[in-house]
C-alpha cells in the first residue's frame, strides 16, 4: 500500500496542487484500497460446523467417523464420543461422513455460517472376506466373534509343546524430575546421576534410569499334563544386591496373556479386550486395514463402556484369514480406579509358527506416580522371543512340577562379551551408563543412610554394623499391667554371618517390676534345598485367645488402640528346637519340639475341684512337652529373599498346612498325654468385573484330656485395627473348643458398585463385604471339669458364632474402615452388637 503512494507521488510530482489534493484525500484512498485488495476475502466467509454422529438405530456415539467438506480435502474424524468440529473457508454446501458399515451420508449446509450438525449414520450390508456384516450390525463386532471363536486355534497353548528363548530387560527410571527436585538437599549429594537424564522420547517425560536388569532364559511347555517351565541361563541386575530378585527378571513374571478373559495387572483384574463378555465391557470401531509383513489385517479400536472399569481402550490389528492378533497396542483407561498408576502401557507383535501365533515382541511401560506433580517412576518390560521349536518334546522327568523356576548357579556370573553376544536388543548408550552410575550411587554416604532409612521402616531393625536393633516398634509399649514397658533386643546382622544368626531381648515394666527375656539362634545347613535349625527360649508374657496375626502385646500400636485393658495375660517359659526342610519351593516341612510352662499372672489361678467335689484348689503352673510336625504346600509361590526372612508374593493356586502335634505325661515334666491335629486352606479366586474373594477354612481337633489353657482358645480381637484372621467381635478369652470348624470369607468388589455413582466416583472408594462362621464344642466332659472355667469364658455347646461386615476401602489410598455386626451369642455379658475396625493397607 505504502509503495503505491510513493509512486503516485513520483508520478504527479510536477503537479503541487494535485500533490496537496493527494494528501487531502489520502484516508479515502487507503480505505478504497483495503476494500479492492481484500474483496475476495470478505466474500469468502468462513464455514464452521460441529456436532455428534451416532448409529441411527442405537444411538450409540461412534467415534473415528471421516467427515470430509465436499469438493474439497478439508477433513476431521469424530473423537471417542462422536463429537467433531471442522471448518473451511472454501465454498462448500455439503458435509460428507463415511465409515466402514455404514452407508455414506451427505448433508446440506449453510455456507459462511457456523452452525451444529448433529447426524444418525445407517449401518450397511458389506463382506470383509469371511466375514459378512448385516444390515444393523457394527461390523466390529462381527470381527470380534471370529477372533473369540478361533482363540482355541490361535493360542499357543493348543499344542502339546513348544519351547524358545526369552530376553528380557527390565528398567526403572524416575520422571518427572524438576528443578526443585534438583536443588534439594536431599538430593544434593546425587547432582551427577541428572547428567544421564534421557529427553529422546518426546512421547514420554525426561527420566532418569536408576535400575536395570537383563535375563536370558528358556521356557518350555507341555500341554498335558499341563506344565510351563523356565530356566534362567543369565541375569544381570544393577541397582539391587538381592539375588532373590534374578527370579523375577525371567518371561513367567507379569506376562500379558491377551487371549485371557482376564489380564492380571498389578494385582487387579482388567478385562482383556478379546475377552468372551467383551461387548459387555468394550466399545469397539472397525477403523481400517493394511497389511503387515504380508498379512493383510483388519484394525480394530477398541474403548471402555463405563467411566472407572478396569479396562483398557487402544487398537489391534487382526489377521483376516486366521483372526489371531497380529498387533496389539493398549493403554490402561485413564479412570480406571488403580492406585499410584498414572499409565500402563502395552505393545505386543506376534509372529505365526507352524500355524500357531507367539509372540515375538512385548513391551511393557508402567508410570507409576504417588503424588501428583512430584517425581514418579517409569518401570518398563522389554522381551523378545525367537528360537522356537514346535512339538519336539524332552524327556518326561525334566517337565517335573516341583521346580518350574531355575536360576542357573552360574546366571549372574556372565561376562560382557557373553551379553554382547547373546542379547537380542543392543542397550543404549543411557542403559549401558546405568551400570556403572549404580556402582557410583552405591560409594556415597548419603545413599548408605537413605538405604538404612527405607531398611529399618520395612524390617523393623535398625543396621548397626554387626549388629541390628529392634523390633524398633516394640522399644516402648504400655499397658495396665506393667505399666510403660520397656524393651532393647536385636540381633545379628548379615556382616556377622549369613549362615548363623543370633537374637534376643530384655524387657522391663515400671509397675510390675520383673524383667522379661528371650534369645535364640537359628543356621542354614544348606540353602539349596534350605534347610534351617532354630532353637528359641524366652520367659515372658502372652495374651491367650488372640489371633497369630494380631498385634503382640507388647507392640506400640496395640498399645495406641486397644479397646480395652489387658486382663488375661499369662506367663510362658518356651523352649523351642525345630528343623525345617523346603522339598521344592512351595512345599515345606517343620518339625519342632516345644516345652511350655504357663503360670498364671496377677491374681488369676489355675483352680479345679478336689475329689469330693467341694474345696477348691489351684496348680501353680501347667506343663507341656509336643513334637509337632508341620507341612505347607503353596504350588508356584513366589518369595522375596532375604538372607534368612523371606516375605510371599503369593501363588494363584490355594495353600494348604496340616499340623499334627502328640505330647506325652512325664516327658521333661509335662502333665498330660494328648494328640492334636489341625488343617487349613486359603485362597482368592477372581470374579471379573466383581472383584476377588478371599477365603480361609481351618479345622481342627484335639484328643485326649485336657484344661481348659491346652484346648483351642479362638482368636478375638480387642483393638480397633481389623483383624483378617481374627473374630473381630469376639474378646481375647471367650471361647473355647477341642474340635471345632470355621469359615472366613471376604470379597473386594473393587469400585464395582460405587464407580457408578458420580459423586463417589472422583474419590475411588471400593466396597468391601465379609463374614465368618465359626463351630465348635467341648465335646470330652472330662476337659470342662480339669479345672474351672473363668468367669467369661464360654463352650460353643454346638451353636455357630457368626458376624458379617461392610466396609469401604481405598479412602485416601491407605485407609480401610468396617462396620461389623455380631449376630450370634449375643447374651454373653459385655458383648457389642456393632463395632467399628480400620486399618492402614497399601494396594493398588
Amino acid at each position: 500500500m505504502f509503495g503505491n503512494y510513493k509512486k503516485i507521488r513520483f508520478v504527479f510530482k510536477v503537479s503541487e496542487k494535485l500533490k496537496k489534493r493527494v494528501f487531502l484525500y489520502y484516508p479515502l484512498f487507503v480505505v478504497l484500497i483495503i476494500l479492492i485488495t481484500n474483496y475476495q476475502c470478505l466474500h469468502a466467509q468462513t464455514t464452521k460446523v460441529s456436532g455428534k454422529v451416532v448409529d441411527i438405530n442405537s444411538k450409540e456415539s461412534l467415534p473415528f467417523i471421516n467427515i470430509m467438506f465436499k469438493g474439497t480435502t478439508i477433513g476431521t474424524t469424530t473423537d471417542f464420543d462422536g463429537n467433531y468440529t471442522i471448518s473451511t473457508d472454501h465454498p462448500t454446501d455439503s458435509l460428507v461422513f463415511t465409515y466402514i458399515g455404514y452407508d455414506r451420508y451427505a448433508a446440506k449446509i449453510t455456507h459462511g455460517k457456523s452452525q451444529v450438525l448433529n447426524v444418525g449414520l445407517s449401518t450397511s450390508t458389506i463382506a470383509l472376506q469371511e466375514i459378512v456384516i448385516k444390515p444393523g450390525e457394527n461390523p466390529a463386532h462381527a470381527i470380534l466373534k471370529k477372533i473369540i471363536k478361533n482363540k482355541p486355534y490361535n493360542n499357543r497353548e493348543k499344542l502339546d509343546y513348544y519351547q524358545y528363548e526369552v530376553y528380557n530387560k527390565i528398567e526403572f527410571d524416575i520422571n518427572n524430575i524438576t528443578d526443585d527436585l534438583k536443588k534439594s538437599k536431599l538430593i544434593k549429594p546425587f547432582n551427577f546421576i541428572f547428567d544421564n537424564i534421557d529427553s529422546s522420547d518426546v512421547t514420554e517425560k525426561p527420566f532418569l534410569p536408576l535400575f536395570l536388569s537383563e535375563s536370558l532364559s528358556e521356557v518350555y511347555y507341555r500341554k498335558k499334563p499341563k506344565v510351563t517351565k523356565e530356566i534362567i541361563k543369565a541375569t544381570k541386575v544393577a541397582g539391587v544386591e538381592n539375588e532373590s530378585v534374578s527370579q523375577f527378571t525371567g518371561d513367567m513374571y507379569q506376562n500379558v496373556n491377551i487371549y485371557d478373559n482376564a489380564v492380571l495387572v498389578l494385582g487387579k483384574n482388567f478385562t482383556s479386550p478379546v475377552s468372551d463378555n467383551g461387548l459387555l465391557f468394550y466399545r469397539y470401531y472397525l477403523i481400517d486395514s493394511t497389511f503387515i509383513e504380508g498379512k493383510y489385517c483388519y484394525q480394530i479400536q477398541f474403548k471402555p463402556k463405563y467411566k472407572q472399569s478396569l479396562c483398557f481402550s487402544g487398537n489391534m490389528w487382526i489377521n483376516d484369514t486366521t483372526f489371531a492378533i497380529k498387533r496389539l497396542e493398549m493403554n490402561m483407561a485413564g479412570d480406571a480406579n488403580i492406585n499410584y498408576i498414572n499409565t500402563f502401557n502395552v505393545v505386543q507383535d506376534y509372529t505365526n509358527i507352524e500355524g500357531s501365533w507367539f509372540l515375538k515382541k512385548d513391551k511393557l511401560v508402567v508410570d507409576f506416580i504417588l503424588q501428583k506433580n512430584r517425581p514418579g517412576f517409569y518401570g518398563r518390560k522389554t522381551t523378545s522371543y525367537n528360537n522356537f521349536i514346535v512339538n519336539k518334546p524332552l524327556e518326561e522327568k525334566f517337565y517335573s512340577k516341583t521346580d518350574n523356576l531355575i536360576v542357573a548357579e552360574d546366571a549372574n556370573s556372565k561376562d560382557i562379551d557373553f551379553w554382547i553376544a547373546n542379547r537380542h536388543d543392543s542397550l543404549s548408550e543411557n542403559e549401558q551408563g546405568v551400570y556403572k552410575m549404580v556402582d557410583t550411587i552405591r560409594t556415597i554416604k548419603a545413599f548408605k543412610t537413605y538405604q538404612d532409612i527405607v531398611q529399618s521402616a520395612t524390617t523393623g531393625y535398625y543396621v548397626m554394623g554387626k549388629f541390628e536393633l529392634g523390633p524398633i516398634y516394640k522399644l516402648y509399649s504400655r499397658n495396665n499391667i506393667e505399666g510403660s514397658r520397656f524393651r532393647f533386643g536385636g540381633r545379628t546382622s548379615n556382616d556377622f554371618s549369613k549362615w548363623f544368626e543370633l537374637n534376643g531381648y530384655l524387657a522391663y515394666g515400671i509397675k510390675d517390676n520383673k524383667f522379661k527375656y528371650g534369645g535364640g539362634m537359628r543356621t542354614f545347613i544348606t540353602k539349596n534345598p534350605r534347610q534351617l535349625v532354630e532353637f528359641n527360649y524366652k520367659k515372658d508374657y502372652e495374651i491367650m485367645g488372640q489371633s497369630q496375626n494380631g498385634f503382640s502385646y507388647d507392640n506400640f500400636i496395640a498399645s495406641a488402640f486397644r479397646m480395652r485393658p489387658l486382663s488375661n495375660l499369662t506367663t510362658i517359659e518356651e523352649y523351642n528346637t525345630s528343623y525345617s526342610y523346603e522339598w521344592f519351593q512351595g512345599f515345606e516341612n517343620k518339625v519342632s519340639f516345644v516345652n511350655r510352662i504357663y503360670t498364671p499372672a496377677f491374681g488369676f489361678k489355675y483352680e479345679y475341684l478336689n475329689k469330693d467335689n467341694q474345696t477348691v484348689e489351684s496348680m501353680p503352673n501347667i506343663i507341656t512337652s509336643e513334637i509337632r510336625v508341620f507341612a505347607r504346600l503353596a504350588i508356584d509361590e513366589k518369595y522375596l529373599k532375604g538372607e534368612f526372612d523371606r516375605i510371599s508374593l503369593g501363588t494363584k493356586w490355594p495353600i494348604f498346612s496340616l499340623q499334627y502335634s502328640a505330647a506325652i505325661k512325664g516327658v521333661l515334666k509335662s502333665d498330660y498325654t494328648y494328640h492334636k491335629i489341625n488343617f487349613s486352606v486359603s485362597d482368592r479366586f477372581r470374579i471379573n468385573p466383581l472383584g476377588f474373594t478371599d477365603y480361609i477354612i481351618d479345622a481342627g481337633k484335639i484328643y485326649g484330656n485336657l484344661p481348659f489353657p491346652l484346648l483351642e482358645i479362638h482368636g478375638g480381637n480387642e483393638t480397633y485395627f481389623y483383624d483378617p484372621y481374627a473374630y473381630n467381635m469376639m474378646r481375647f478369652y471367650e471361647f473355647v473348643s477341642d474340635e471345632y470348624a470355621s469359615l472366613s470369607i471376604t470379597h473386594h468388589f473393587e469400585g464395582f458398585f460405587l464407580n457408578k455413582i458420580p459423586l463417589m466416583r472422583k474419590l475411588k472408594w471400593r466396597e468391601v463385604v465379609s463374614g465368618k462362621a465359626l463351630i465348635g464344642a467341648v465335646s470330652n466332659n472330662a476337659n470342662k471339669e480339669i479345672l474351672i472355667m473363668p468367669t467369661g469364658l464360654y463352650t460353643l455347646n454346638g451353636k455357630p458364632y457368626y458376624e458379617a461386615g461392610l466396609g469401604v476401602e481405598n479412602i485416601l489410598k491407605v485407609l480401610r474402615f468396617d462396620v461389623l455386626w455380631r449376630l450370634s451369642h449375643l447374651d454373653s455379658p459385655g458383648v457389642s452388637k456393632v463395632g467399628f475396625r480400620g486399618t492402614l493397607q497399601f494396594i493398588f
